[in-house]
Order: structure tokens, then sequence, then C-alpha cells
């Protein structure tokens, strides 16, 4: 049976619910598994392992926010609560945290209209993408999960389509098509089980049951006033530089993200550009005071593709109250439809990828011509988003805002009653 597509219309559908009767969370009610363990709470219990490269235990700290930052400099760049050191890829940890808190959450699997599962995916499947993990080990737990779900008689009302997962990782990591064991990742979202389900994730690869959402920026306020204090702060903070870039060169000139060599030698060459690089002696580009810094003192940041299409560094950006430059529309026009606008020339501006390689393009200029009253309109559509792509703090409630949570619970609940829609047209017409 064929599902929804993406769709930013199905964001909403739930709104109005509430007016029925005088239940606030009618269609609004989420169940949540309790998953063997293996699956999240022994994923953080082994937190020294989760990664190759790095000790991912000091991030799991403050319910998957990571330490708390201690800015030392005089100038200080951030507020003085509510910033901490986020991994990038810790949205699975926040997200479930910040779920035991949600207010509409039931007991009674009857009454929900959404099934949470809990399961660590990118957590799960980092420990073996490095280190030449055999594809059974790899897909050991997605296929346990699965065989688990398909048991459960919440599974079988609608056999997984009001069921949803939160990955924080991109979907390439979870699409391995073959057997062998040079390929990347595991095969979770090919699994027929997965295919029925909603899943969220920091990057889609534009599958119909995939919804991406915001990376996790360093920023978790647990009251509405520090957030209207932080966009206070960004809209009259000083940018002495037209445009920054935070990143790295990447050694294979072939490679697409050789476009990232191109900017740092255009960043280079221009008195109005803040290079922050990030393969120096001291990497300064995971410090939450040096990167907020750089992205507010600057009118555009450069955001081309990485590792992937999309950067967490597009939200640090934002955060900042610096507009971002795109070279690829994957890193963000065609992934985070439910947090930011339709119309990407509203927050951003568009350079096309080639034209910066083969050199039509300068970037000082392009973004010099930029009139002043675009510049100003755009800053200000950027600072009125900053709530819906930030992670409050797991266990606080805003009173006003909705943040990047709270807009993703709305998504996935819209897009499950859609499909659930369509699964009783279905059913009634086959019946």
């Amino acid at each position: 049976m064929s599902s929804p597509p993406l769709n930013r219309d199905n964001v909403g559908l739930v709104s109005n619910l509430s007016t029925r009767n005088l239940d606030s969370c009618s269609g609004q009610y989420v169940y949540v598994y309790d998953l063997a363990s293996r699956f999240n709470e022994d994923l953080l219990k082994g937190c020294h392992s989760l990664m190759k490269w790095d000790d991912m235990c000091p991030y799991m700290s403050n319910l998957g926010l990571g330490p708390k930052v201690i800015e030392k400099s005089k100038e200080k760049a951030l507020l003085k609560e509510s910033w901490y050191a986020t991994n990038q890829f810790s949205l699975e940890v926040i997200f479930h945290n910040t779920m035991k808190n949600y207010k509409c959450l039931t007991n009674d699997s009857s009454l929900a209209s959404a099934i949470y599962v809990p399961y660590y995916a990118g957590l799960d499947v980092g420990q073996y993408l490095w280190g030449g993990f055999n594809v059974s080990i790899r897909d050991a737990s997605p296929k346990e999960l699965v065989k688990w779900l398909a048991q459960q008689p919440e599974w079988k009302r609608m056999w997984g389509r009001d069921h949803f997962m939160v990955v924080g990782r991109v979907g390439w990591d979870f699409r391995r098509r073959t057997e062998n064991n040079d390929d990347w990742g595991t095969k979770l979202m090919l699994l027929p089980e997965a295919r029925n389900m909603s899943i969220m994730l920091i990057e889609s690869g534009s599958k119909v049951n995939e919804f991406p959402i915001p990376y996790p920026t360093y920023f978790h306020p647990s009251k509405d006033k520090e957030v209207f204090q932080w966009q206070k702060k960004m809209i009259k903070v000083k940018r002495p530089y037209l445009f920054s870039f935070a990143g790295a060169p990447r050694p294979n000139s072939n490679s697409s993200s050789s476009i990232r060599n191109e900017i740092i030698k255009q960043c280079q060459s221009s008195r109005s550009c803040k290079l922050l690089s990030c393969n120096d002696g001291h990497n300064y580009c995971n410090d939450p005071v040096h990167v907020t810094k750089v992205f507010q003192s600057s009118v555009f940041c450069l955001q081309p593709p990485g590792d992937s299409f999309t950067r967490r560094s597009t939200f640090d950006s934002i955060l900042a109250g610096c507009i971002p430059v795109f070279f690829h529309p994957e890193s963000a026009y065609n992934q985070y439809l439910w947090h930011l606008p339709r119309n990407g020339s509203s927050y951003s501006v568009y350079i096309q990828e080639r034209d910066v390689k083969e050199k039509r393009v300068m970037i000082n200029e392009k973004l010099s011509r930029v009139p002043k009253s675009e510049v100003l309109a755009m800053r200000k559509e950027i600072v009125r988003l900053i709530p819906r792509i930030i992670y409050r703090y797991p266990s606080s409630r805003l009173e006003t805002i909705e943040d990047a949570f709270d807009i993703a619970v709305k998504g996935i609940l819209g897009r499950i009653e859609a499909a659930r829609r369509n699964f009783t047209n279905v059913n009634y017409t086959i019946s």
C-alpha cells in the first residue's frame, strides 16, 4: 500500500481536533514502547565504544545535551544559561528524553494517535561503521527490533503505519542494499517493517516515509524569555564580516564536496570573509563559543555539502542570526519542509555549486551585491526561525513557543493521520 508523500500540508491536520470535545489531547496522544534495553539504555551504558574516533560519554550527559558550556572570555557571545556542547549525533537521546515530558503521553495504546519506537539506531550503527564489522553484526539489532514490533498488537492495527522512529544520523547510513561486508551501514530502512513506519532523521534521501528534522544546536532553553532574549541579541549584534565559513577542505578534488576547497581559497583571499578552519592543530569547529562568535560576526554563512548534503552548521548559523548560503538544493530546501519556509529565498541565498567550482562566480562579489533591504528582511526571517530549529531542555516545557520538537511531533501526527485515512479508505474499498 502506498503512503502519503512528504508534504508540509500534512502539518496541522490535527490542530482543530481539540475543539471536538473537552480533551485537549484528542488526536495528539503518543504511546511510547518500552523496548528491551539493548535498543537504547544499554547503548548509553556502552557510550565509550559508540564511535571509533570519539568518546561519546560526555555527550550523553545532561539528558543527551552534553557538558554545559562555561564561557570564559570577557566578550560574551552566549547567554549565561542553557548552552551545551551538544554532539550532532545526539538527536535520538534528546528526542526520547523530551518525549518523556510530552504533555499528551498515554499508557493506553488504544488512545494513541501515534506509536513512538525509541530505538537509538544512529548510536547503534555508529559502533560498526568503521572497523570491518560484517553485515550480520550490523543488522542484528534492526532485524531483532522489527521482528519484535511485528508481534505487537499495536503493530497489527495498521501494520506499523502509525509508528514512528527518530534517527540521529543521515539516511544513507541505514540503506545498505547488498550483503557485501564492504558496503556501508545497515539495511534498517530497507526492511519491510521499517518502510511502513514514519522515520524522522537529520537528512533524508527523499524517501516517502522519511521526514528530515533539524540537527541539534548548542542552545537548549528552559524558558520562553531565554529565547526572546537571544533573538533580541541576534538582531542587534554587529557583523563586521560579509561572510564566513567554518569547515575543512576535502582531499579528493574529484568529489562533489571539493567545492569546499574553492570556498576556502575565496575566503582566504577576501578581507570580508572570516574562516574558521577545522583541520588545524587546534580544532575550534566543535567549540560552541568559537563557532557562535564567528557566525555572529558575519552577515552570510557559507554552507556547502560535506560528507553528505546537509550540515549541522546550517542550524548553528541560523541560531546566530547569520543568513545561510547554499550551493545544493538538498542541503536544506528539499529537506526540512516542516521547520523551514518553503520559499528558500526568504531566509537564504543560493549559488550554483558548478558556478563556484568553475570560478564563474566570485562569492564576495555575489554577496556584496545583495541589496541591504533584502539582507535585513532575510535576517529578520532568520531570527524569527530560531525557535523552530532549537530543541528545548528535555525536562522543560515552553509556554508560548513551539520548538523543533513540537513542530516535529505536530508534523508526524499529521502524517500518520493522513496515512490512517488512506489505510481506512483502502480497507473499506477492499471490503
